[in-house]
């Protein structure tokens, strides 16, 4: 019986050790991927901007930063599961339509050299996994409830301040996504992925026109509705993206032909799941 329960305690033990260095992994690769991209885009951005003098990249230069943008996502998305990949590449393709229909067609916002950059479609893509990794971290997972009351108070402000005679413009744009927003934390099966998104969108859209990497417009194509530079809730219409990739790439996942058991099972998974979607996934 003595054998029998020492036996039995150090086996508890040993999995207790194995699942807190699983942890341990997870958390490492979550912060270094929103780490990653948190650095990589404003860096292209800076480059974009400075590559020739201060006065604009070229189309050459962009296309350079376009490759190592769609480089450094491919590298990221080999650690991630199926069902994450298939979650980005729906980003991916939805935002390169809304990009290509709101800025060169209906000029809703308008980048330096009045195109689509090369490194915007897969710049998306970054965002969505950076958005994911500090949705499923452990740190959020643990602190879920503070998380999403930070972010609606932090997004009322904004919107708030948008309204405000304080704002340099009217931002009523803003104000509705944040709503939206709200309706995502509310509603949403995965709540800590716009928390996530939060946080990177509404960082990346005051680094973007700050340098004058894109700028909005003071309206909307109707002339009816006002916008910030940029809108304050750019988070809640970005989640719309966000709830395409979650929503999608199931089904996208179910039309594909199956890998084998034995591909499947290549490599260790570390899971995190951030809500009702299951996609959180690391791969050693």
């Amino acid at each position: 019986m003595s054998t029998v329960s020492q036996t039995g305690g150090v086996t508890r033990t040993s999995a207790g050790a194995v699942l807190r260095g699983v942890a341990h992994a997870a958390w490492r690769h979550d912060l270094g991927v929103a780490a990653a991209v948190l650095v990589w885009i404003p860096g292209v951005l800076l480059l974009d901007r400075a590559a020739t003098g201060g006065t604009g990249a070229t189309l050459g230069w962009q296309e350079l930063l376009g490759l190592g943008t769609w480089v450094l996502l491919l590298a990221l998305l080999r650690r991630e599961l199926p069902l994450v990949r298939a979650q980005t590449a729906v980003v991916v393709v939805f935002a390169t339509l809304v990009e290509y229909t709101f800025s060169p067609l209906l000029h809703v916002y308008v980048y330096r050299l009045h195109n689509v950059p090369a490194f915007v479609p897969p710049g998306h893509g970054l965002v969505y996994l950076a958005a994911l990794s500090i949705g499923r971290s452990a740190v959020a997972r643990r602190h879920a409830r503070l998380a999403i009351a930070v972010t609606v108070a932090a997004g009322a402000a904004y919107a708030l301040w948008g309204l405000s005679p304080w704002a340099p413009r009217p931002d009523v744009l803003g104000a509705f996504w944040f709503v939206c927003l709200l309706g995502f934390l509310r509603f949403g099966a995965s709540r800590l992925l716009y928390v996530g998104a939060f946080v990177v969108v509404t960082y990346l859209e005051l680094i973007g026109t700050g340098l004058g990497s894109w700028a909005w417009q003071a309206h909307d194509p109707t002339g009816i509705v006002s916008m910030g530079n940029p809108p304050s809730g750019a988070a809640g219409g970005y989640g719309w993206f966000d709830l395409a990739a979650v929503t999608a790439a199931p089904v996208l996942l179910r039309l594909l032909p199956r890998r084998s058991a034995g591909q499947e099972g290549e490599h260790g998974v570390v899971q995190a799941p951030v809500g009702g979607d299951g996609a959180a996934a690391v791969q050693d």
